[in-house]
């Protein structure tokens, strides 16, 4: 892999991160929003990243594969997609102005330590490819140090 495609490597891995902690962030910001725009309360999204693969109908990357070499251009987002695994929290407040007739409120099934969780995981994957995007600077910078002498 050359240094330059590492950039790529690392630098699509910071885009991704960063759209997951803006996703987790929508997460922790409408946790308790109980009626959205289409009446029903918010939903959790899950971002979904995907391996960036180059054109598989390329030569290059037919003989690449065949060598057992690697072949990824990096991370992208997949998808963002409702949470259908976790329940909605249902709660009795009979005073609440979204209580059914029951007096049942459905809260989102946002639950604030796991998106806190999410949260540091997305920054930590984040800061990894910050460092080897450093460390891939680094090593560009001394090779062309070398040359210069």
């Amino acid at each position: 892999m050359s240094i330059f495609k590492s950039f790529g490597v690392n630098s699509s891995g910071m885009t991704a991160e960063r759209f997951r902690m803006d996703i987790i962030s929508q997460n922790v910001a409408n946790a308790n929003t109980t009626r959205t725009e289409d009446g029903k309360p918010y939903v959790r999204k899950v971002v979904t990243f995907q391996e960036k693969t180059m054109d598989p109908t390329r030569f290059e990357t037919i003989f690449k594969k065949t060598r057992g070499m690697y072949v990824g251009d990096g991370v992208r987002v997949s998808k963002i997609h409702n949470d259908e695994v976790n329940e909605m929290k249902k709660v009795y407040d009979p005073s609440h102005p979204d209580a059914d007739e029951d007096g049942y409120v459905l809260y989102p099934n946002v639950n604030i330590v796991a998106e806190m969780t999410d949260l540091i995981d997305a920054t930590r994957a984040y800061e990894a490819n910050a460092t080897a995007f450093t460390a891939s600077k680094a090593l560009a910078t001394k090779g062309l140090e070398i040359g210069r002498g």
